[in-house]
Formats: C-alpha cells, structure tokens, sequence
C-alpha cells in the first residue's frame, strides 16, 4: 500500500498506526497524513523508511519490533557508504527489484528461473543442451520465457535440478536484488550452493551479493554513481530492460526518495 491508494486496508492501515500512538485520521485514503505515519513507524523499528506499507511494515505494527531478517535503513546506509552513492540509489534499486522484499511468504527466497540461461549454462559445463530442450522447453530454451512467478518458480527449479542440479541454481536469479547464480564465482562465492545458502539466510546478505556485483563491475558502479539509469539498467538487468520500462521505475524511484540527500560518506 502506498500514497493514493484506497479502501477497506488503507482504514485497518490507520487504525493500526493509531494504535501505536501515531495518530492519523481513518479515513480509508492513504494520503500524506498516513504517509508521514508510515514512514516514521519505519524509522521507529529500523525499517527502510520509504513510505509504503508493505509486509515487513505490517508485521512490525503487529509485532512492535521488524524481522531481523528483513533489511533495515542501516543496512541500506551502509551500503550506500561503501559503495560511494546516495543512499536513495540503493533505495531505488532496492524499492524496483522483487518490489523491496526478498522472501516469498513461506520463508523462501524470491527467484526468477531463466529457462535461456539453462540452456547456456549446461552447454558451459560441457553437455548438449538440444536434447534437454527437445524434451523440457519450459526450463531449457534458447529462447527466454515460460515464466510462472512467485512460488511457482520453485516448481520450474525443482524439474531443472533432475537435469543438472549446478546449472539449475546457475539458472536462477536470487533474492531481493535478483542476483544471477551463475556470477557466483565472479562475486567471490566458493560456489554455488554457497551463493544460495547466504541467499537464504536474510536480506541482509542478499545486499551483500548486490554490493558484491556491483564492485565487480566498474562501468556499473559508474553508471550507479551517475544515476544514469538507462545504463544502469541495461548493465544490470540486460538490453530487454526496455520492456519493463527498469530504467524510468528507477529513476521515478530515485525522485521518490531523494529530496534533499548527499552522497554519503
């Protein structure tokens, strides 16, 4: 939920924030009275204050403390600081990939299966991809596609694992950032499974392989640095950027989140 919307939530959403002494009028408008409610009960549990009231913020109202597995503000600052960009860069990426959370709801992490890069990578570990793509196009094909979403790229991985259990998690994207598994190497992992097993562990580490990635790669980092979008998104998420319009969500994003910051420090 977030600025504009309407409706039965966005009530429950006000009544909740009043019932942390935040007071806000309930009126089912989710407006900048709310927004400004929302934003500083993130702030008040260490959330990453960006205004929307997502699952992570509805749990903390529920709870009165965040998940520990879930990232924070000064995870986000710290990144930004090692990094050498404005914290609103990280918030923006991080805000526009997997919609600011990295688990699905049954505690797994959110991944997205490229069935292309499959096929590429059981050729790079020396076996002929056309059979596989012959018999299993929906997880092994030139072409990309054939997506499911949310927990129902699990089910696409759990056929690729029968296939070739490395080029499967090689195949995936992780977490919050939606790290490619197969730069695990490049990222300094020890291997795959490695890779994988930090994705699992919070959001935390899911950041730490986007730092990872993005020190790994200069013109990236220049392009962050420059907010110069469009090159970002086509070095991050490659040319079909384009169709998802990466490079504008980005940007409006950026504006979002950065009224008046410096680059930190």
């Amino acid at each position: 939920m977030h600025k504009g919307d309407l409706g039965a939530e966005i009530a429950d959403l006000q009544r909740r924030l009043n019932g942390v002494s935040l007071k806000v009028t309930v009126n089912a408008v989710f407006d900048s009275e709310t927004e400004a409610a929302v934003m500083a009960f993130q702030k008040r549990v260490g959330l990453i204050a960006d205004g929307w009231a997502g699952s992570k913020t509805l749990t903390a109202l529920l709870t009165g403390e965040r998940d520990r597995k879930r990232l924070g503000e000064a995870d986000l600052e710290k990144a930004a600081a090692r990094l050498g960009v404005p914290v609103a860069c990280i918030k923006a990426v991080n805000a526009v990939e997997s919609n600011g959370a990295g688990f699905l709801p049954d505690g797994r992490p959110k991944i997205l299966f490229e069935r292309h890069v499959m096929f590429r990578q059981i050729g790079a570990h020396g076996i002929d991809a056309a059979p596989m793509a012959a018999k299993f196009p929906a997880i092994v094909n030139e072409k990309r596609g054939g997506y499911i979403g949310k927990a129902g790229e699990y089910q696409r991985l759990a056929t690729a694992l029968q296939i070739h259990p490395q080029a499967a998690r090689e195949s995936c994207s992780w977490g919050q950032f939606q790290i490619m598994g197969y730069h695990w190497q490049a990222l300094g992992y020890d291997s795959i499974e490695q890779l994988v097993a930090s994705m699992q562990v919070s959001e935390a580490y899911q950041l730490d392989a986007f730092i990872r990635f993005i020190e790994a790669d200069p013109a990236l980092l220049k392009a962050l640095k420059a907010k110069k979008w469009a090159d970002f998104a086509r070095g991050y998420n490659g040319p079909a950027y384009k169709e998802n319009l990466y490079d504008v969500k980005l940007a409006r994003a950026f504006d979002r989140f950065s009224p008046a910051e410096t680059v930190a420090a």
